[in-house]
C-alpha cells in the first residue's frame, strides 16, 4: 500500500511540475538570435491612414499579430489592453497586426473586446510572410533601433509586470 501512494505521489509531483514549468515559459519571452532587423512595411490603420514600422523607431515596440477567428487571440487581447494601459505613458509602444480580414469583422470584434493601441490592418496577408510567425497570435518585442529581441508565440498575459519589465528594460541604451 505504502508504495502505491508512493508512486502515486510521484505522479502528482511529476505533473505539478510539467503543468508549472509549462505555465512558465507560456508566460516567458523567447530571445531572438543576432536580433534581426524587423522588416518594415505599409499598413492602413482602422481609419485607412497609412502607418509603416519605421514610425514606431525610437522606442521599444511590442507588435502582436492576430486574428478574429483565433481562439488564443480572443484569450491574449484583454491583457494586452491591460498592459497597454501600464505602458501607454513610459515611452513603449504596442501594435495589433489583423491578418487578412476586413474591418467590418474587426470592428464587430472589437465591440467585444476593446483593442485601445494602434490596430493595423495585414489584408492581403503579405506583410505577415516577412515576418517570422510561426502561428497566430505571435507577438514580438522591438527594441528602439528596430530590431526584433524577442518572440512570443502563443498568448500571454501582457499585463504581467514580469514580461513588461523586460520591455521597460530595452529603453536603458545597452
Amino acid at each position: 500500500m505504502n508504495i502505491l501512494l508512493d508512486n502515486l505521489l510521484k505522479q502528482f509531483l511529476f505533473i505539478l511540475l510539467f503543468f508549472s514549468s509549462a505555465l512558465h515559459a507560456a508566460q516567458s519571452l523567447t530571445p531572438m538570435p543576432d536580433k534581426p532587423l524587423a522588416p518594415d512595411f505599409k499598413l492602413a490603420d482602422m481609419d485607412g491612414e497609412l502607418r509603416t514600422l519605421a514610425s514606431y523607431r525610437g522606442k521599444p515596440l511590442i507588435i502582436n499579430f492576430w486574428a478574429t477567428w483565433c481562439p488564443p487571440c480572443r484569450a491574449e487581447l484583454p491583457s494586452m489592453n491591460r498592459g497597454w494601459n501600464k505602458i501607454k505613458d513610459q515611452g513603449i509602444a504596442m501594435l495589433a497586426v489583423n491578418v487578412g480580414e476586413d474591418e467590418e469583422t474587426i470592428f464587430m470584434f472589437t465591440g467585444d473586446y476593446p483593442i485601445e493601441f494602434d490596430l493595423l490592418l495585414d489584408r492581403s496577408g503579405d506583410t505577415i510572410k516577412e515576418w517570422p510567425v510561426k502561428g497566430l497570435p505571435t507577438t514580438f518585442v522591438l527594441d528602439p533601433q528596430g530590431r526584433i529581441v524577442y518572440r512570443a508565440i502563443g498568448g500571454r498575459e501582457w499585463d504581467a509586470d514580469s514580461l513588461l519589465d523586460k520591455v521597460r528594460e530595452l529603453k536603458t541604451p545597452r
